[in-house]
């Protein structure tokens, strides 16, 4: 690790720890020439699949984007941030288990409300009201009334783009065929 403060290659590593959630690790090292000191973090990188938004465009993952608009639905709620870092962590998780390089942003967007609804109703009412982009107060009542997402399962988080030769057939993230009239 470079030096930031005499640019030596050569540094050594005098404390290392591991953060709660055992996905960080806190690095305090020492250059040997200087002698200054100074701390690194080491973080896996994960690969994101490349998110589809709505009007076909195709943009790289961005965490800030999700949490940023999980901790606008959250604001002024009794939400705490390691509460919404867990639950960015759990949807990049399960977006990952997919195993697909493309995800439609209305997944996304659908994971966030399902966990929304979970964690508080409040947060997740603010949520889909942007989400969801309602052109009247009865599509919005509508919502308010009904569960998250019609189903409460992969079925509901089907992938359009993933057809199969068959036009009726769409591709969830736990089979890869099944029959679904869209």
């Amino acid at each position: 690790m470079k030096c930031p403060y005499c640019s030596t290659l050569d540094t050594k590593v005098i404390d290392s720890r591991i953060n709660q959630t055992s996905d960080i690790t806190r690095r305090r090292r020492e250059c040997p020439r200087c002698e200054g000191r100074f701390t690194t973090y080491e973080r896996v990188e994960e690969v994101m699949p490349v998110v589809i938004k709505k009007d076909g465009r195709r943009e790289p993952y961005a965490r800030n984007k999700v949490w940023d608009g999980i901790q606008k639905a959250c604001q002024k709620r009794s939400v705490p941030t390691q509460k919404i870092d867990e639950l960015v962590n759990s949807i990049e998780k399960r977006i990952q288990s997919f195993g697909l390089k493309e995800v439609p942003s209305r997944t996304i967007g659908e994971m966030v409300m399902l966990e929304l609804h979970r964690l508080d109703k409040v947060a997740y009412v603010r949520f889909s009201s942007v989400y969801r982009e309602f052109r009247d107060v009865e599509e919005f009542v509508a919502e308010l009334k009904g569960p998250p997402m019609p189903h409460d399962d992969s079925q509901s988080l089907a992938f359009p783009f993933a057809s199969g030769p068959d036009s009726n057939t769409v591709a969830s993230p736990t089979s890869t065929n099944t029959s679904q009239t869209q």
